[in-house]
């Protein structure tokens, strides 16, 4: 196993490393950028479980030029998922709950990619798109009505984080009265390690075995009586006369609500957040909606990395950039680092919808076979937002610093004053 080495201190595999300032992980990141680059080679971190009762792992080496995740990511024959995607070793409690397709590899993920593309069809995201349009007009004029009453608003809690969460509800069929238990358990399951959500084994396990029974029933219901969502049309779908067991589609309802709903609702927070602090660029936004809108929605994407990382484990020695992999190490990317390579995005941390190449950040997958089936449906859920938000509370602005959740794996934020006039 290789010693441990790291730069500025930077200990990745702490939750302390994630509490800092992100001007100081922009910092330590530009700095292990530098040492991959032209010193020597990769970092190698030691591993720290984040939850109480969790399991410490054996280390990994952190990818974080954008060069390096990009091979990583594409080399699928040598780069396995199958054993996680985060950081920390995965407790074998919750490997029944997590173990959909962003955990396959091929042949068995192509296969099943294949079968849940089904339910992903041009007219089923065309009918969600309308979802879209309506849902932010409605929870807009929501928060306009409460804000007239004298009650402080919470941009999470009122514009970013119910549209992601109610769009999913949609497609998944869930009826409005449960939205709120689905909430709940994404942010234990993507809060774990901070305190206001997750902070031992059991919580999670609890968390994630309640998701996941839900969602089975939920599938054997549509199974036997299907409706009109993708839940129904998941059931009944077949590739080589195989159907997803309900205790596949238990997996992949938590894939789909926790990726579906925590990435958009982070993005439609960070990008409000910079689109306040950088005034001029929300001037040219709105002013050029139409025009700008999609390459404003990857430049958020790009600049927030809801997504901080993803691992893979090595099937065999190989070598990346000049770093020697034995077979069996882990190896992080850090999507954070990658999108703010100075190489790729001069000047990264600075935000800039204007940028040429900004379609080209990894995010969704950063490309490769693991990319996400619902990246159009996150760009329109971002566009859809700030439209809605334009055009009927036009001084809307946040007002203070956001409250931001302690994750090495989503950049996330929990609260988020804002006011506008009514």
């Amino acid at each position: 196993m290789p010693e441990y080495r790291t730069v500025l201190d930077a200990h990745l595999g702490d939750n302390e490393f994630w509490m800092k300032s992100l001007d100081e992980r922009d910092e330590a990141f530009a700095a292990m950028r530098h040492e991959s680059k032209h010193g020597d080679g990769m970092c190698f971190h030691e591993e720290i479980s984040t939850i109480e009762g969790g399991v410490t792992g054996p280390g990994f080496w952190s990818a974080v030029t954008y060069d390096d995740i990009k091979e990583v990511n594409r080399k699928a024959d040598v780069f396995s998922s199958a054993s996680g995607i985060t950081l920390g070793e995965q407790p074998p409690e919750t490997l029944e709950f997590f173990g959909s397709m962003i955990v396959m590899d091929n042949p068995r993920h192509a296969k099943f990619r294949m079968l849940v593309q089904k339910g992903f069809t041009p007219k089923t995201v065309a009918a969600i798109e309308e979802s879209v349009r309506v849902r932010a007009k409605s929870l807009v004029e929501a928060a306009k009505e409460k804000a007239a009453t004298g009650a402080p608003i919470d941009f999470v809690e009122s514009f970013a984080a119910p549209l992601p969460l109610q769009i999913i509800c949609d497609m998944l069929g869930v009826p409005p009265e449960d939205e709120q238990q689905i909430f709940d358990w994404t942010n234990i399951i993507l809060g774990a390690g901070d305190p206001d959500f997750t902070l031992d084994l059991d919580g999670l396990i609890l968390g994630a075995a309640g998701m996941f029974d839900y969602a089975q029933q939920l599938g054997e219901s549509r199974l036997s009586k299907p409706t009109d969502d993708i839940a129904s049309i998941l059931m009944h779908a077949e590739v080589d006369g195989q159907r997803l067991t309900p205790e596949e589609f238990g997996s992949f309802f938590i894939l789909l609500a926790v990726a579906g709903n925590e990435t958009t609702r982070n993005a439609i927070s960070w990008g409000m957040h910079q689109l306040t602090h950088n005034p001029d660029q929300r001037e040219l936004l709105r002013n050029n909606f139409d025009e700008m809108s999609l390459t404003a929605a990857d430049e958020i994407v790009r600049w927030a990395s809801p997504v901080i990382h993803m691992r893979r484990v090595a099937n065999h020695d190989v070598e990346i950039g000049n770093t020697a992999i034995a077979a069996g190490e882990k190896v992080v990317m850090w999507y954070w680092s990658g999108n703010r390579d100075e190489a790729v995005y001069p000047d990264g941390h600075r935000f800039d919808i204007t940028r040429p190449n900004t379609k080209d950040m990894e995010g969704y997958g950063a490309g490769g076979p693991h990319f996400c089936l619902g990246a159009n449906l996150a760009r329109r859920e971002i566009q859809v937002m700030y439209d809605e938000i334009f055009r009927q509370l036009p001084d809307l602005e946040i007002t203070g610093e956001p409250d931001r959740l302690v994750s090495g794996f989503i950049n996330g934020i929990k609260r988020m004053p804002c006011e506008f006039s009514v």
